[in-house]
């Protein structure tokens, strides 16, 4: 009997025990003048100006927001050159070459805690608007919207889980700077006057919930617990992690701030930390390269920009001539890059290198696992059948289509080995504009 699938293979012990080594000083780094949220950009630098870390040297232009783009070291502009995005895209990026002296921008000023409890709503809105802080978990929505909401928000939630394969750069996070995420969480709740927040880890991760809760001894006054939830995918997911977490179904159009609750990824809360006590955006992160393609698996601190060939080479660079598989993010979720020449950029979480193996795609034989495992209960099938007759209109008004979160659930359970969430994806774009 077919049943749904709700837990998937976890390799992350390659990497999760390992402390992670920091390669933070690169001779070069690249900065993007586009992303995936940001279609367009002006540079306001030019070959042969001096930066400085922190220092805005430009402007992405999104749907309704604008992004500073700040250079993570300081050193000499040298050049653009085009380098693979985390969405797989060949962009623009602007080569700087680091003079490792890491002389940061004026701004860059360590606030006391008394200026910090001074703070408002609006200061925190107008701070990580200039520090272009985002969702470090992948989404790269820009934080700054979220402490603009005028829905009162009664709880925090700080999403540890962490749920794809492969991954253990927030769980190496955790065990290794437990005092900023908690610093992090008084910051937001703070800003919010929340009266209550959660770290939300998987159940099975006791290394997690020990270092957490001695660490806790430091705050005694922060109203925060651990919340050990479920050790299933895609258990990360904003709407899943809430009632998990909390008991509440959030309904599918409403965000979770019309329900008194905000949620961070556990990297953001501590790019919150930074921005609010010294005045700089995100300019290191943790970063996982592991796979069975790669020598030596390992957790990185990173600086961003920083070029992905040069941590393949610092892991032993690939464990033979075989052809290789190279998935920037996470494998359900992630993007596949046809060359190692990509930018670590601040929503890249990580890049697994797998040997190849070849698939055959056979026809459909209706089993409905992908039906069975979908979270959000679509149809992968009918959706794959509507995308090749591009019927627009059974995508957005009987397959609900906006509904998908591209979670990787239906692609992993086929037994036919169809590619159904490269579908969902296409459907995505032909509904939203992007494809006929």
């Amino acid at each position: 009997m077919i049943e749904k699938t709700k837990e998937i293979a976890n390799v992350r012990n390659l990497t999760v025990s390992l402390p992670t080594i920091r390669y933070v000083d690169p001779d070069y780094i690249y900065m993007g003048v586009t992303n995936a949220r940001c279609s367009t950009g002006e540079i306001w630098v030019k070959v042969g100006d001096h930066v400085k870390v922190g220092q805005t040297i430009g402007m992405r232009k999104g749907p309704f927001f604008d992004q500073p783009i700040q250079s993570t070291v300081s050193g000499e502009v040298v050049g653009v050159v085009k380098k693979f995005h985390r969405s797989g895209k060949l962009l623009d990026f602007y080569k700087i070459k680091n003079d490792k002296k890491d002389e940061f921008v004026e701004t860059a000023i360590e606030r006391t805690k008394e200026e910090i409890k001074k703070l408002t709503r609006e200061d925190f809105v107008q701070i990580t608007k200039d520090m272009a802080l985002v969702g470090l978990g992948g989404s790269s929505f820009p934080t700054y919207i979220k402490f603009q909401t005028k829905d009162k928000i009664d709880t925090i939630l700080i999403n540890a889980v962490e749920c794809e394969p492969y991954l253990s750069a927030d769980h190496r996070l955790v065990m290794e700077f437990p005092y900023r995420i908690y610093n992090g969480i008084s910051y937001a709740m703070q800003a919010f006057g929340a009266k209550k927040a959660y770290i939300c880890i998987k159940k099975k991760y006791q290394d997690l919930y020990d270092c957490l809760s001695i660490a806790k001894t430091r705050f005694p006054d922060l109203n925060c617990d651990i919340k050990r939830v479920g050790n299933y995918y895609p258990q990360g997911w904003e709407i899943e992690l809430i009632h998990s977490a909390l008991g509440i179904r959030v309904p599918s159009g409403v965000l979770p701030a019309k329900l008194g609750v905000m949620v961070f990824n556990v990297s953001t809360i501590v790019g919150l930390y930074k921005a609010i006590r010294y005045n700089i955006p995100v300019v290191k992160r943790n970063f996982t390269l592991t796979g069975d393609g790669i020598t030596v698996p390992q957790n990185y601190r990173v600086r961003l920009g920083t070029s992905l060939q040069e941590l393949i080479e610092m892991s032993g660079g690939y464990k033979d001539d075989s052809n290789k598989v190279l998935i920037l993010g996470g494998p359900m979720m992630g993007a596949n890059l046809v060359r190692d020449d990509a930018v670590i950029t601040k929503t890249c979480t990580s890049c697994i290198i797998l040997n190849e193996h070849k698939f055959k795609e056979e026809p459909c034989v209706r089993c409905a696992s992908c039906v069975y495992s979908c979270p959000v209960g679509l149809q992968p099938v009918q959706i794959m059948q509507a995308v090749k007759n591009k019927d627009k209109e059974a995508l957005e008004k009987k397959l609900n289509i906006k509904a998908c979160i591209l979670c990787g659930m239906c692609t992993y359970t086929c037994t036919s080995k169809i590619h159904l969430t490269e579908y969902c994806r296409k459907a995505k774009k032909m509904v939203q504009g992007g494809g006929k």
